[in-house]
């Protein structure tokens, strides 16, 4: 790691905070001015800078604005007095990280540069992590030995067939392969063989000949002869009809093939590559896949891991997606908080990247700050509270016991209830936590919490049309407008 960088011309600050930072392990290395950091910066780079504003032979806003055209990613944290605390605001126009005021706890400031030091070391993850393609990021051993691969394919043409769930960037592999292989130049073809009918994924593969079937007034080429000189990718083979593999794994076979209707063969200058979530094994076996043509396409394997056995990566993906999504919809880069993430981190999702993805851009649109917490997320993944047993005295004081399955005369457990109750004994459990504690404004609390929640999923389910999600509601235009305002939802 790369020394964080203090800039301040007055000594007492440099050493209080170059001692603090010491002692928390940090390399770290101070300045008295702008003008030495620039001399500086001709042979050197830091991790994070912490700047004074005021300072002779130059100010730390002018610095930040020099190091924003320059450096973009470099973390920039600006120290400032109260009386400088619009020139702070200037700062965070100028891209600051953060500003720190004088005087400073130096425990709080040691965290807040400890957050900027992770912030520059994810940003170097995201900018090295990923073969050129940005959504094929991961520092993961599974990721890396991909990469690998990838780099020991790039001058061979062999046929490979990438295997993993669904939504875990099997397409995005096979453009990386296609990029970094002899036939770059040539085009990258991709069709999905689940997702187009049967009767017209022949003609889609091969094309037809005019006159070849009812409507076909026109010759048409194929995806085959579309990718000529580059590289064709068969998505989701598995689901391939088990006649047409016959005439994929001729083609694969002879190099030729014939258009729906066609008598001339036609030579396949072509590159393959496909793809599955299917167990192809499995289905050999099973008779719906042919055996020959599995041996033809699995030449190569690449498998790619789930999304859930690379839980390290979540963060490096989190970040850069929601860049993404901000930069799509001309809005600030919003951030995730320590417990959100480790929130990320613990779920499963089945839907992989892709799932991932979308999360991000829901968030960017959804979430009311910069700083996205647990309470932002969606509900499924935060899950519904642990329901804890009431302790004695609670039920010595009277309290009802929290709903579960109800006892028989014999002692055993009969059914539970009705589905229905589930949320229900949860909002009873936690409206007798709250009980238990001081204030009087439980109800206001607890409809809040409720309305929050079903507003943000009725904005959720008509993305964002307010009018639209008060209809569905049953309430009215300015009612959900004034609840939004109330609750906090526009900020």
């Amino acid at each position: 790691m790369k020394p964080i960088w203090i800039v301040d011309d007055d000594q007492s600050i440099r050493f209080v905070l170059q001692k603090a930072l010491e002692r928390a392990g940090l390399p770290v290395r101070s300045f008295a001015s702008a003008r030495d950091v620039q001399q500086a910066l001709a042979t050197e780079q830091p991790q994070v800078l912490v700047s004074d504003i005021r300072m002779p032979g130059g100010s730390g806003i002018t610095l930040l604005q020099e190091l924003k055209r320059s450096q973009p990613q470099l973390p920039v944290i600006i120290m400032t007095a109260y009386s400088d605390l619009d020139s702070a605001v200037s700062a965070f126009q100028s891209g600051a990280f953060e500003y720190l005021s004088k005087p400073f706890d130096v425990d709080k400031a040691v965290d807040l540069i400890r957050r900027a030091v992770d912030e520059s070391l994810r940003e170097q993850g995201v900018a090295s992590g990923g073969l050129d393609t940005p959504e094929l990021l991961g520092q993961a051993p599974a990721m890396q030995d991909v990469f690998r691969a990838i780099g020991r394919l790039s001058p061979s043409l062999v046929t490979v067939l990438i295997t993993g769930e669904s939504g875990t960037g099997k397409e995005l592999v096979a453009q990386a392969l296609h990029r970094h292989s002899p036939r770059a130049q040539g085009p990258f073809v991709a069709i999905n063989t689940a997702a187009i009918p049967r009767d017209l994924l022949e003609s889609e593969l091969f094309g037809h000949e005019r006159g070849a079937f009812t409507g076909a007034q026109t010759a048409r080429r194929g995806r085959f002869e579309q990718a000529e000189g580059g590289t064709l990718f068969l998505d989701e083979i598995g689901d391939m009809p088990y006649e047409l593999q016959t005439r994929l794994l001729r083609v694969l076979s002879d190099g030729q093939f014939y258009r729906v209707g066609g008598h001339a063969p036609i030579r396949a200058n072509v590159r393959v590559i496909a793809a599955t979530h299917q167990n192809l094994e499995q289905r050999v076996r099973d008779g719906l896949f042919r055996e020959d043509l599995y041996h033809r396409l699995n030449v190569i394997r690449l498998r790619l891991p789930a999304l859930r056995e690379r839980r390290e990566d979540i963060d490096l993906l989190v970040r850069h997606f929601l860049h993404k999504s901000a930069a799509e919809l001309g809005v600030e880069t919003k951030r995730v908080s320590e417990p959100a993430l480790a929130v990320l981190q613990s779920y499963a999702f089945p839907g992989n990247v892709r799932e991932l993805q979308n999360l991000c851009h829901w968030l960017t649109v959804m979430a009311p700050g910069l700083v996205i917490d647990v309470k932002d997320l969606p509900p499924e993944l935060v899950g519904p509270p642990t329901m804890q047993p009431v302790p004695a005295s609670a039920a010595a004081a009277g309290a009802e016991p929290v709903p579960g399955p109800a006892m028989t005369a014999a002692g055993t457990a009969a059914a539970a209830p009705a589905p229905v109750a589930a949320w229900e004994a949860q909002l009873a459990a936690l409206a007798r936590d709250m009980l238990q504690g001081s204030g009087g404004d439980v109800m206001e609390r607890l409809t809040q919490r409720f309305e929050r929640v079903v507003i943000l999923a009725a904005l959720e389910s008509t993305h964002g049309r307010r009018i639209e999600a008060a209809q569905r509601l049953g309430i009215g235009r300015n009612t959900i407008t004034r609840k939004i305002q109330e609750l906090g939802l526009d900020e």
